[in-house]
């Protein structure tokens, strides 16, 4: 039970999962797209996107409802708001997917780039939106926790990418693009937020072993200093 706590974090904060949206945050991502493709397939382009619109709103008055976390649900609004406009201007209901494919490579391409540099976007993320500071770069262990999980991330995105737009490419592709986006939506997600939990953990648990090691030296340090200032004497 010890060793359990000991791998919980201390924090007062929201967890990995609340800050993504929740269990009901990522769910509702999904059902737009269960809404759209079979709309699609029988009553054509406007009725689908009138529908995705449509119940993405009352998922979010019923987000609203349960006192859930806001941005999350107007950033999911405001999202299915975003393909349904895309889908409409191209005129094919495969535009509805075009946002994600794209913002899934540039995603891809920011995380690899931010641990190139040494500021791996998990630490970065997570410290950053529970108003702490970026201490954990001067830990190495912290840094290379974080970017494993920052590099996870990556590969997921880029996974999504290259599936996604080659069956963009595809004639006839709007069903077969639903069903890829769900599933390598949740169940990738679930996988990358394992990651990212060992990495809180891992990068918290030697955060604070090396402030127990700096305590501890302050505290020897008295001492010596005592101990000159009498042979001085």
């Amino acid at each position: 039970m010890t060793g359990e706590l000991e791998e919980r974090s201390d924090r007062d904060g929201p967890s990995i999962l609340e800050q993504l949206g929740g269990t009901s945050g990522m769910v509702s991502t999904v059902i737009p797209v269960l809404v759209l493709v079979p709309v699609n397939a029988k009553w054509g382009l406007g009725p689908a996107l009138i529908a995705a619109v449509a119940v993405s709103i009352a998922v979010f008055l019923w987000r609203l409802a349960r006192h859930e976390t806001l941005m999350p649900a107007v950033s999911g609004l405001m999202g299915v708001g975003l393909c349904a406009v895309i889908a409409w201007l191209t005129g094919d209901a495969k535009g509805y997917f075009a946002y994600g494919i794209w913002y899934s490579l540039v995603a891809g391409i920011v995380f690899t780039v931010s641990t190139l540099v040494r500021w791996p976007l998990v630490g970065l993320i997570w410290h950053g939106i529970n108003g702490e500071t970026q201490r954990w770069r001067t830990n190495r262990t912290a840094v290379r926790a974080y970017t494993v999980a920052t590099l996870a991330w990556a590969i997921v995105f880029f996974a999504r990418f290259i599936v996604q737009q080659w069956l963009y490419n595809q004639d006839d592709a709007v069903g077969a693009l639903g069903v890829t986006r769900i599933l390598m939506g949740l169940p990738l997600t679930a996988v990358v937020v394992l990651v990212t939990v060992w990495a809180v953990r891992t990068a918290g648990r030697a955060e604070r072993g090396e402030d127990t090691t700096a305590v501890s030296t302050g505290r020897h340090a008295a001492p010596e200093s005592d101990s000159t200032d009498e042979e001085s004497l």
